[in-house]
């Protein structure tokens, strides 16, 4: 048996969890396909997020849904899949999307799985590891290239969706206004990434593991500064006014097995959230940085030789 389907009696307790105590859940829009494996496919982008109070349990192992969104009923007769978490885990099930008398219900089938601890891929061109200490341990956070922003280039405001420009605009306006206050941010053209960062709609998955931090998104480096992107969580604990040491990695074109790593230590400048707050964006300056770095980093950010 697949090792992430959970057994009888892991169901039991899963579904007496349910029905005792009300917990959120995200369901998504989805067709299965039989092949070697199994696989999950969306029907389309759309997840509704299910808060605790618009939904009740029954013992039978019937979700209810009160108060859903009207979008639900496209999906009546149809497959989705459910997720939640259950003592910090993260398990789903997939079933048919049912309408009683009383609206939208979920029956809660016999198998339910954890969500699969998917592995982070370091195979970047370019990536950056961000140091800081807890308790005279020292950390790391693995930082990646935001896949909708492009590097090593000046960060351009048509790359915004034109629906999503007033929002960033707002954003934008507002970032400006307090870089200005302590006059380090540079000429600010990174804050253009931050903004789209904030307004883009994000994948937001439930993990294998509640709490667990996701790698940081780099939206903006060059010989000067970096600008990071990471999702709220309580174990994150970077400051405006702190420095922190970061370990840069580029692969090297001619030769990618080849990889050449810059070193620096970073200050916070300053740190913007998202309207809802689940979104930063660290803004940071290198304060230390050896000559042979600079010029390299010059060079590949800018495509521009260092005289």
């Amino acid at each position: 048996m697949d090792t992430n389907v959970l057994s009888e009696i892991e169901r039991e307790l899963v579904l007496k969890y349910l029905v005792d105590g009300n917990v959120p859940v995200t369901i998504t829009p989805v067709e299965e396909e039989k092949s070697d494996a199994d696989e999950i496919k969306n029907l389309s982008s759309k997840v509704f997020f299910i808060k605790a109070e618009d939904l009740s349990v029954l013992k039978e192992g019937i979700i209810l849904l009160k108060n859903p969104p009207e979008e639900v009923e496209e999906y009546k007769e149809k497959a989705v899949k459910v997720e939640f978490y259950f003592n910090r885990v993260g398990l789903y099930f997939i079933t048919d999307l049912k309408f009683v008398s009383s609206g939208p219900a979920i029956v809660i089938p016999k198998f339910i799985c954890r969500i699969p601890d998917l592995e982070i891929d370091n195979k970047y061109d370019f990536s950056a590891l961000l140091y800081y200490s807890i308790i005279e341990k020292e950390i790391s956070f693995f930082c990646r290239p935001y896949e909708n922003v492009e590097l090593f280039s000046r960060p351009a405001w048509s790359s915004i969706e034109l629906e999503k420009q007033a929002e960033a605009k707002k954003y934008l306006e507002e970032m400006v206004s307090h870089a200005r206050k302590n006059g380090k941010s540079g000429d600010g053209i990174q804050l253009i990434n931050a903004a789209k960062y904030f307004v883009e709609n994000k994948d937001e998955k439930i993990l294998s593991i509640q709490g667990r931090v996701r790698p940081f998104d780099i939206l903006f480096v060059n010989h000067e500064r970096i600008l990071l992107g990471f999702e709220k969580n309580d174990a994150i604990r970077i400051q405006e006014g702190e420095e922190y040491p970061l370990s840069m990695s580029f692969a090297i074109k001619e030769t990618p097995s080849i990889v050449r790593s810059v070193f620096v230590t970073c200050l916070v400048n300053n740190i913007y959230q998202s309207e809802n707050g689940n979104l930063l964006a660290a803004d940071c300056n290198f304060t230390s940085l050896k000559e042979e770095d600079l010029r390299f980093l010059y060079e590949k950010t800018s495509s521009k030789l260092f005289i």
